[in-house]
């Protein structure tokens, strides 16, 4: 496996993004399209509603399935980089720090994790930037 830096560090999940996601993508298509065949016949417009409101639920579960499990990741990464901070300088993190900017936060090595993160801090740095300005990345292979 290559060393993950900022070029490749965003991870595809193939059964999400390759599989699950154009195929939902295309049933979607699918269902409106039925459904708007059976307009005019009322025997076909109750199931093709039937469908599409299946499928808009499935979407919907699909999608809040993948954010509950970002968000619930995002809440452990805020709680070890602070904890990460504590150990390396005596101080919580700054309260200023976003939740993005402490979740970009989590590529610094340690010798320039406390730089960044007071850095960022201060000048309200973007996430996209602070994972440009590690030098010595830090890899995370387990966010989902």
């Amino acid at each position: 496996m290559s060393t993950q830096n900022f070029e490749n560090h965003a991870r595809i999940d193939t059964g999400y993004h390759r599989i699950l996601s154009p195929i939902l993508l295309l049933t979607f298509i699918g269902s409106g399209v039925n459904l708007y065949h059976s307009l005019g016949d009322h025997q076909r417009l109750y199931s093709a509603s039937l469908i599409a409101v299946i499928l808009a639920s499935l979407i919907a579960v699909a999608l809040y399935a993948r954010i509950f499990a970002l968000k619930a990741q995002d809440r452990a990464i805020r709680a070890e980089e602070n904890l990460r901070h504590y150990v390396l300088t005596g101080k919580l993190l700054d309260s200023r720090l976003t939740l993005r900017q402490i979740v970009a936060l989590r590529f610094a090595s340690d010798a320039e994790f406390p730089g960044l993160a007071a850095q960022a801090a201060a000048s309200g740095t973007d996430a996209a930037a602070i994972k440009r300005a590690v030098t010595h990345w830090r890899a995370d292979e387990d966010r989902v």
